[in-house]
């Protein structure tokens, strides 16, 4: 059997992925390259790199530091790549939900920070009546929820607290007192409690009646990328939270595995 021949690449299309992929080394992808430094490492004219970076900066593949003048990956390429890896992450995880599902009963959720909320990627509900809310592409604050939390469980406490301090001052507070945000010494002792059993659990703090549980899923690089999240009733789910918590660890740490974590490579 042969292999199926490739299609010819243009060579202006080649010749900007060669700037794309020389940016992309991890030698240069933190401090960037002039103009003149890329022209010599790829043996072209200075000219010709020139407009080539223009182009790539003006559809955001590349982006140019006003000081320096160097050159770095895109913003466009980062947005990309996350896409590419949360669609991924979702096509990985939904058997891992439905698995928790048939376990608890209950509705389940992949969820990713993104800005100053938590996103839910996918939901995975039972079959009895009560459903929990179409979650999925809705934002919600952080510092009440427990994907929340566990998202932000392995910051620095200095830098948690500089964002709960910049997140109370962009984000409305909630009509309901039970919904308003804990304080930042209340969600340290909440992270802290995170770190020391592996889940987050919340009681009513997000809406009422409503309780829920989370746990991590980490990376090959032992970060924090994402939380499987169960949310349900408070007279079902409420007498049994460190159970469901227990149970969603265990498959929060199996998806983990099949990312490629191992709990040596978890950054301290």
């Amino acid at each position: 059997m042969t292999d199926r021949p490739r299609a010819p690449v243009s060579a202006g299309l080649r010749r900007d992925l060669e700037i794309l992929e020389l940016l992309a080394r991890p030698e240069h992808a933190s401090g960037g390259l002039g103009v003149s430094r890329i022209a010599e490492l790829l043996g072209r004219e200075k000219s010709q790199v020139s407009r080539a970076l223009k182009a790539l900066e003006s559809e955001g593949m590349a982006d140019r530091d006003p000081e320096s003048l160097e050159y770095r990956l895109g913003w466009r390429l980062y947005a990309l790549a996350a896409r590419t890896a949360e669609a991924r992450l979702t096509h990985l995880a939904a058997p891992y939900l439905r698995r928790l599902v048939a376990a608890l009963n209950e509705t389940t959720h992949l969820c990713v920070l993104r800005g100053s909320g938590v996103l839910t990627l996918l939901s995975v509900s039972p079959t009895h009546a009560f459903r929990g809310l179409g979650w999925e592409g809705v934002t919600v604050p952080v510092p009440m929820t427990s994907a929340g939390r566990v998202l932000l469980s392995d910051w620095a406490p200095d830098t948690l607290r500089a964002w709960m301090a910049s997140w109370l001052k962009e984000s409305p507070m909630p009509g309901h007192p039970r919904q308003r945000p804990p304080d930042i010494d209340y969600l340290l002792r909440e992270i802290a409690m995170i770190r020391k059993r592996g889940f987050a659990a919340v009681d009513e703090e997000f809406e009422p009646g409503l309780v829920g549980v989370s746990a991590p899923i980490r990376d090959f690089r032992g970060g924090i990328i994402a939380a499987i999240n169960v949310s349900a009733p408070k007279g079902r789910l409420g007498g049994h939270l460190d159970e469901a918590g227990r149970r969603t660890l265990a498959v929060a740490r199996e998806l983990s595995a099949k990312l490629g974590y191992h709990p040596e490579t978890r950054p301290h």
